[in-house]
């Protein structure tokens, strides 16, 4: 049963399709949207690594997206993309500008090369695959996807844990259905956001240490680390809304991984609406968006 889904593809007209090397511990997963979801954006980190952000900002032409791209191989994983475009454009998605359809693929990377093949990143054939790879099935979580080369806390001295990829969904009685998938490769430990337990991230002799408390004055390599996401609904939002809910995601990143949104990550949430629901306030959008985000990063590294 659709309800019985809780994860991104519970929200209809979006797929889900992971492509993996377990070898080279790295991949990516897209979500598709073929029909076209109003998008939108919000960068917190200071290290991204992101394709076609700036098109989603308010007052843009382009108002609605046909994927979303998260992937590994770093900057040179944004290639991936180019494989989600082909194979919507094979499909006749995209914006229309006359006779060509032009598919809006955003994206967002992580930093994975350190763990396993640095010469293997997601590509234009990798990107395709995923695409191949898509359904309407509850998200595989874990490693797996964008976050198979993921992994969590570090600082000097310290071992970092494996991260990973997780989603989840609310709903309320009303129809209205928020839901995320995220990826998490952070700087940072992942907690329960209730209790602060710390969940996964850095170890020193078996046994979690706080990150934050080891990142004062420490020497980093920058730009290795970041927490990308999607967070999706079916209500009909304006592209300012929309906008305004990626930003009220964050939040729920801030309660699940501490410390998050440092000058080391490039923590970027996307989100998209589908339209088929109305009647719920980009408020309540945004307070669900926070909680889904909080618990997909938790499923990453617990499921």
């Amino acid at each position: 049963m659709q309800s019985m889904n809780q994860t991104l593809t519970a929200i209809e007209g979006l797929t889900v399709g992971h492509a993996t090397d377990a070898v080279a511990r790295t991949g990516c997963t897209v979500v598709l949207c073929p029909a076209g979801a109003t998008a939108g954006v919000d960068v917190r980190g200071a290290a991204p690594g992101t394709r076609e952000t700036d098109a989603l900002r308010p007052g843009r032409l382009v108002q609605k997206a046909h994927a979303v791209l998260l992937t590994g191989g770093s900057a040179f994983g944004l290639d991936a993309a180019g494989g989600v475009a082909q194979y919507l454009e094979e499909q006749n998605v995209g914006f229309p500008v006359g006779s060509v359809r032009v598919p809006i693929v955003p994206a967002a990377v992580i930093f994975d090369l350190g763990v396993g093949d640095a010469q293997v990143r997601p590509d234009c054939e990798m990107g395709y695959q995923a695409c191949l790879n898509a359904t309407d099935e509850p998200v595989a979580m874990g490693t797996i996807g964008a976050g198979t080369g993921a992994t969590v806390g570090k600082a000097p001295g310290v071992m970092s844990s494996p991260g990973g990829i997780g989603s989840a969904c609310k709903y309320l009685d009303s129809g209205l259905i928020v839901a995320a998938i995220v990826v998490v490769n952070a700087l940072g430990n992942v907690v329960c956001p209730n209790t602060g337990e710390i969940l996964a991230g850095g170890k020193e002799d078996d046994s979690f240490v706080d990150i934050t408390e080891r990142l004062l004055d420490a020497n980093l390599v920058p730009g290795t680390n970041t927490t990308i996401g999607v967070v999706a609904t079916n209500a009909t939002l304006t592209p300012a809304e929309v906008n305004r809910v990626a930003e009220m995601a964050h939040d729920g990143m801030a309660r699940a991984v501490r410390p998050s949104h440092t000058m080391f990550d490039g923590d970027t949430l996307f989100s998209l609406a589908t339209g088929a629901h109305t009647g719920s306030g980009v408020n309540t959008v945004g307070i669900l968006a926070a909680e889904v985000v909080a618990e997909a990063i938790v499923n990453a590294v617990t499921v």
